[in-house]
């Protein structure tokens, strides 16, 4: 299985997101992290994600007369890059979208049904901001966002620290404009004049 059918689960895609920060974690912590998926079902896309090397195992201890691993996210290969981007049809950004959608409407329920939750004072946003924007608009925004996202992707795990998912949806929402038609020309009905 390649690394864009491995990503493109919402299962797996919050084993990734519980990896994050360099932490060793066993299955039984990702169990506990995951608590609306069954066990099995973690078992499994662990077993997965190790045997196709976006986890590795740290190290191995006998517990109760069983190995318990701990894994690590190899960040570098939890990736899809741009080449495997540009190679998806629609259909792929369609089945992508949904599990990305699916992993952050688990993520986020898991949230609310934490004891203590309070979006407010946990600074919770899901806003939406129609931009328009012209393509060196759109390549600008992006640097910049990617600029800022970057510095603070190599924070570690620290006791004043916790993570946090960061979403980014961004799409056009209409056609573009079409060029030589007399609305866009600027030009005016003769009958008018």
């Amino acid at each position: 299985m390649d690394t864009l059918d491995l990503l493109l689960h919402p299962v797996r895609l919050r084993i990734v997101h519980a990896m994050s920060g360099g932490r060793a974690r066993t299955t039984s912590d990702l169990c506990s992290r995951l608590p609306d998926v069954p066990k099995t079902t973690v078992y499994r896309h662990v077993a997965l994600l190790a045997e196709s090397g976006l986890l590795e195992v740290e190290s191995e201890q006998r517990v109760h007369g069983a190995v318990e691993r701990h894994y690590r996210l190899r960040r570098e290969r939890a990736m899809i890059d741009a080449d495997a981007a540009a190679s998806m049809s629609l259909d792929d950004h369609r089945h992508g979208f949904a599990a990305a959608m699916a992993a952050l409407l688990a993520e986020f329920n898991a949230y609310l049904d934490r004891e203590g939750a309070d979006p407010t004072a946990d600074s919770v946003s899901y806003r939406q901001f129609p931009l328009w924007l012209n393509q060196d608009e759109l390549d600008e925004l992006i640097a910049q966002l990617t600029s800022v996202i970057r510095t603070k992707m190599t924070n570690e795990p620290a006791p004043d620290r916790r993570p946090h998912l960061l979403s980014t949806i961004l799409f056009p929402t209409e056609q573009p404009p079409q060029h030589g038609t007399d609305e866009q020309a600027g030009r005016h009905d003769p009958g008018l004049s």
